[in-house]
Formats: structure tokens, sequence, C-alpha cells
């Protein structure tokens, strides 16, 4: 059985690739803090390598950035290639099949900066005097 399930933060933004065959994909580094401390009172965090395909990978883009927290559930794939050096690179990465947004869209927060003026109404004005406060039951 090859099945895991990971909650992490999304380390840096995301690129969507589109290949030659028409298919489309993105990888990402998730950062998973351990639930424990180690000698020096320091939570270590593990960095492990993603990859999402297809609308996933397009909703992923989307709506998720640098810091995002999401919870990803898909199988351990090992793969190598040669470089122009001719050495060796293995690469074993997480093929995601599902991904959960656990947090607010980091890119809808930055468009909501942008749209907020300084100028907008506030919403609530503050009592002027404490006399005509109803009591609090």
């Amino acid at each position: 059985m090859n099945q895991l399930a990971l909650v992490g933060n999304i380390t840096k933004d995301l690129v969507l690739k589109e290949h030659a065959s028409g298919r489309v994909n993105t990888t990402f580094v998730l950062a998973i803090n351990r639930s424990f401390k180690n000698a020096n009172g320091e939570v270590a965090t593990d960095f492990v390598l993603c990859s999402v395909w297809g609308r996933s990978a397009e909703n992923l883009v989307r709506h998720c950035g640098k810091g995002s927290l999401v919870g990803v559930s898909g199988s351990i794939q090992t793969r190598n290639y040669e470089r122009e050096d001719r050495s060796k690179v293995y690469v074993t990465e997480v093929v995601c099949n599902e991904i959960r947004f656990l947090s607010k869209s980091i890119k809808s927060q930055h468009a909501e900066m942008k749209t907020h003026s300084s100028t907008e109404p506030k919403r609530f004005e503050e009592a002027k005097s404490t006399e005509t406060a109803l009591p609090i039951f």
C-alpha cells in the first residue's frame, strides 16, 4: 500500500507548467512541522517535494501561493534522470491526487488589501457617551 496524507505550508509561489502533451502540472515544496521538539527545544521542519497534475494543479496555482496551508493526499513516487555531466539524479516526491485548501487564499488576501483604501467609510462608530449604552445582562 502506498498512500499518505500530509499537512503543511507551501514554501514558494507556484508556477503552472504546460507540457507538449497538453497536460499541465505544478511542483512545490511542502514545509511540515514535526509534532515534537528536538534536543535544543526547537521544532524541526521537513521539506517534502510534491507534484500535482491537471485541474487540481490549475486550482492550486489559482488559489494558493507561498505560505498557504494545504492538506495533500497521494502516493510516494521515485524517478531518476541523467544530467549533462552524466551524473544520475534520484528524486522522491509525493504525487498528489487530492488537495485541500486549509487557509484563506493568499492570493485573495493580497487582492483584498489592494482594493481597500484608507478613505473607506468606517462601518462602526464608537459610542460617544457611556450613559446611552444598554446594560449587559
